[in-house]
């Protein structure tokens, strides 16, 4: 993005240029638009670009689209959305709501707490079923109301949902080999024309009841909130055909979404109480269908950002990760469904286990078992408590390490068979130890992958060195635990990943989502 802002948008973080001093302003940019951020509501400014897919380049057409966003969003997000604000300009002076020909428009809105976002819910474990359950009753209520007819439903023909799934190949081509393996490719793309081709006449029948209406387009967990009531923002006011749909594709969208961070026991509760809510039973048929076209519509628009230069490096690395693991989710609906996994990090102390699983749980949402945490908590020990025992002594000894692992495969097992991916993060120096973890993934049916890390002596002498004064430090390993466990560690047999704690972090998350979703 440029580093260089307009002057009306310099001039905007200035709380000067506000009817009432807001206070401090902070700004948040998107492609499309700056978002201005006082403590109590923001405003929206589009900017003047043409994408083909949405064009804002003169002030009339951002204007109606202001319009348009409030009009649309206050089906969902009534409370939120507030009205369109003129920005004007005298004397080189810019005002938010001032008198004159606006120079500039903005959607202005109640600012949200961004705690109660489903997205942060989420990531802090605090979303329940009953939360899941609201969502399906708001989300069937509005497709209930949403307005339908003749224009709209030309949008549920074959012709246009092969338009739609025609078009991704196309614009997904090119990235063969680099966001999406051509096995995996191929794998969708046949799925999907063969699926389409199957229930050409379920498709139609859905036009003729009235089921593709003016839906939100974009329903995935960082645009719900639960404050008082469930808010829903940011639909797409830009093109009706991204908005015009079945319903089904509308909810499939959080459905995806709740898959994609590892809660696929929460989009199940979201389409059972959906369906029973709305009573489109036919409707249930097309769910696999249009979530596989969800995760992979995700899985193009992060591969396209993954690749413009524009973009920081940081946030194109993170964007390449995140579509090889929706392509990875399209994959799993075109063979019938999502699956848990059991990923096993393995390796001797200092050799980057636990940064590893952590960088996969980060972006992954799988849960993370660390043995340093269960063996403290088997002990009665908070986690940052130090146990400096003898190699093989104490929290230490063989006993208390088998009951440490069992307790691993215990908890992975029942994870795994609630639909949650699970990372086991443990040096795992014996055989027997990995056969617990594999065995219970077998047990709960889920695939087990294995990721041994590697370092120098050096790189590991540094390391634990290190570790020494690390503040809320969860491992005990020191030079002389590392001695003992390298001399007893059994090799692992068979094929696996291998990450070397010689490369960056990025590297190998990079390498082993290639291994284990492309």
């Amino acid at each position: 993005m440029p580093t260089s802002l307009p002057a009306h948008i310099e001039a905007l973080l200035n709380g000067s240029a506000y009817p009432i001093h807001p206070g401090r302003i902070e700004l948040r940019q998107s492609h499309v638009s700056y978002l201005l951020f006082t403590p109590e509501f923001v405003y929206k400014i589009k900017k003047p670009v043409n994408f083909g897919f949405l064009d804002f380049t003169s002030l009339e057409k951002r204007r109606f689209y202001c319009d348009e966003e409030v009009r649309l969003n206050r089906r969902l997000a009534p409370e939120a959305y507030l009205g369109v604000v003129g920005i004007t300009e005298k004397d080189g002076r810019y005002l938010m709501g001032g008198e004159g020909e606006p120079m500039e428009y903005a959607v202005k809105m109640r600012r949200l707490s961004e705690e109660r976002c489903l997205e942060r819910m989420l990531e802090a474990g605090a979303v329940t079923e009953e939360l899941i359950r609201r969502v399906a009753h708001v989300l069937a209520s509005f497709h209930k109301n949403a307005a339908t007819g003749g224009h709209i439903s030309e949008f549920g023909s074959l012709e246009v949902i092969g338009r739609n799934t025609g078009e991704n190949f196309t614009q997904t081509e090119p990235f063969i080999g680099k966001t999406i393996s051509q096995g995996l490719f191929l794998k969708v793309k046949e799925y999907t024309e063969s699926f389409i081709k199957a229930n050409s006449s379920l498709f139609e029948k859905r036009v003729a009841e009235g089921f593709i209406r003016d839906c939100h387009g974009d329903i995935h967990s960082e645009h719900v909130f639960a404050e008082d009531g469930i808010e829903i923002i940011d639909c797409i006011e830009f093109n009706e055909r991204f908005r015009f749909s079945d319903v089904v594709a509308d909810e499939s969208f959080l459905s995806m979404d709740l898959d994609y961070h590892n809660r696929h026991d929460l989009s199940e509760v979201l389409d059972l109480a959906y369906f029973a809510e709305s009573g489109d039973k036919e409707g249930a048929r097309l769910l696999n269908f249009y979530k596989c076209y969800r995760a992979y519509v995700r899985g193009k628009v992060e591969g396209f950002k993954a690749f413009e230069e524009e973009v920081e490096e940081a946030e194109r690395s993170d964007a390449l990760l995140s579509a090889l693991y929706h392509f990875h989710l399209s994959g799993l609906y075109a063979s019938g469904g999502v699956k848990p996994m059991l990923l096993i990090v393995c390796g001797l102390p200092g050799t980057g286990k636990s940064t590893l699983a952590r960088g996969v749980a980060e972006r992954t949402g799988f849960v993370h078992l660390a043995s340093d945490v269960v063996r403290k908590e088997l002990a009665g020990l908070k986690p940052g408590e130090a146990r400096p025992e003898s190699y093989g002594e104490g929290i230490y000894s063989e006993h208390f390490t088998e009951r440490t692992y069992a307790e691993l495969a215990r908890r992975a097992e029942g994870l795994l068979k609630h639909g949650r991916s699970v990372i086991t993060d443990a040096t795992f120096s014996k055989k027997r130890y990995l056969k617990k973890v594999m065995d219970a993934a077998d047990r709960a049916g889920a695939k087990a992958q294995i990721i041994e890390c590697f370092a120098s002596n050096s790189t590991v002498r540094a390391r634990l060195e290190e570790r020494r004064w690390a503040v809320g430090n969860v491992s005990d390993a020191d030079r002389r635990i590392y001695l003992g466990k390298k001399a007893a560690f059994e090799e692992i047999q068979g094929p696996h990943i291998v990450a070397a704690a010689e490369r960056t972090l990025q590297e190998n998350l990079l390498k082993v989502f290639r291994a284990l979703f492309d």
